[in-house]
């Protein structure tokens, strides 16, 4: 592709990094399932590959790809969101560094950050990502290193100004990053707004799925970038070339599905609003939602991840999750079928008993793209 034209996102998303292959004309890159590469001459690399650990033709078309939908520069794919997540952390930091983290995250995030980062010497403030001046506080001058966000958060859907939050990170000499797996790149750029890092599971919206388990992590600083290659190569966390495969073959549907998730999300939490077992509906794109002038700011659509709280407390959600059968009752989110999970005894029995605990009464929903009114009618009888 001409790298100086402007191209729209779902023209990224379908060409960027799928340069016909210059053998076959093959229009799809082929999965290179190969370890290692025929050298021209010792220490003469072809292209640059070596060892399929250090660099793979078909992660490679991911990770421009990665790059481009994302408005970064380098991209890089990992065998899992966490597996991204730690090589990232000790790409930045060295023990007895400091990390503000959202006080509301993934559950595995939070137990990366708790169990094994902090072992190793990282410690960790968690802070209200609603509330600037609250990270900010929690900032140990000299001594913190990266301000971690998730926006949405998971589960509960609080939005953090990143703009906002970059510059106050940035003021502190830290860094940025943001965890955009919720809002995926179609509906949110956190580099354009700030960040110095974007995170993705990718085995989530990017994937879209559900067949594929993988991470990423985009940035546009060069001298980042080589910090991150760096210790990509040297830990070892890679994608492998099927996994990238299918992210990529994904990433191509993303524009299109991003649309309908968010289609169909809107018509559940119109529904879920007017049920009498709903106490509380958790959703950015409803007005009255805390973070909702945010997200209406720097989000194209709302997504299409619905959480809620119920009249009837944790018995009431359990059953409810129990009953359902278009929604799969599954950890996971963001393929383009729906899921209906607890978070309290699910995706985050990992924060039990922590600051980060989510309300026992609460539920989420990844509202996939399935026909709305089987959706609604499946809800319906759950919920009865």
């Amino acid at each position: 592709m001409n790298s100086e034209h402007h191209y729209g996102f779902e023209t990224l998303a379908i060409h960027a990094g799928n340069e016909p292959d210059p053998t076959t004309g093959a229009v799809v890159p082929p999965i290179y399932a190969t370890s290692t590469y025929k050298q021209d001459g010792v220490g003469g690399l072809r292209n640059g590959y070596e060892y399929s650990r250090s660099a793979n033709p078909t992660r490679t078309a991911l990770e421009e790809c990665l790059a481009a939908v994302e408005a970064g520069t380098r991209g890089f794919a990992f065998a899992s969101g966490l597996a991204a997540e730690d090589t990232l952390i000790r790409s930045l930091c060295v023990p007895g560094d400091h990390v503000v983290f959202p006080d509301d995250a993934y559950g595995g995030t939070f137990r990366l950050f708790s169990k094994v980062l902090g072992a190793w010497g990282v410690e960790m403030t968690p802070a209200a990502v609603t509330n600037p001046e609250a990270i900010r506080a929690a900032i140990r001058p000299g001594k913190t290193k990266v301000v971690w966000l998730e926006t949405p958060t998971n589960p509960l859907l609080n939005v953090a100004d990143i703009a906002i939050v970059a510059q106050i990170a940035h003021d502190a000499g830290a860094l940025l990053v943001v965890d955009n797996t919720f809002a995926s790149p179609y509906l949110q750029q956190p580099l354009e707004l700030g960040a110095d890092v974007v995170v993705h599971s990718t085995t989530k919206y990017m994937g879209g799925h559900s067949d594929v388990v993988g991470g990423a992590l985009i940035v546009r600083d060069a001298e980042l970038a080589d910090k991150i290659a760096f210790h990509q190569n040297a830990i070892g966390a890679v994608a492998g070339p099927f996994d990238s495969f299918l992210v990529l073959r994904g990433i191509k549907t993303l524009g299109v599905r991003m649309d309908r998730h968010s289609d169909n999300a809107e018509k559940v939490v119109e529904f879920l609003q007017r049920h009498s077992s709903v106490s509380k509906v958790l959703y950015p794109g409803v007005e009255g939602h805390p973070g909702h002038e945010t997200a209406a700011k720097q989000m194209k659509r709302y997504g299409g991840i619905v959480s809620f709280r119920v009249t009837g407390g944790e018995a009431q959600a359990l059953d409810i999750c129990n009953k359902a059968e278009v929604f799969t009752l599954g950890e996971s989110l963001g393929g383009v079928e729906s899921l209906i999970e607890h978070p309290g005894k699910m995706t985050h029995a990992s924060v039990a008993g922590t600051p980060l605990e989510v309300p026992a009464d609460l539920i989420r929903l990844s509202v996939g793209i399935e026909t709305i009114e089987d959706l609604l009618e499946d809800l319906d009888r759950a919920m009865s």
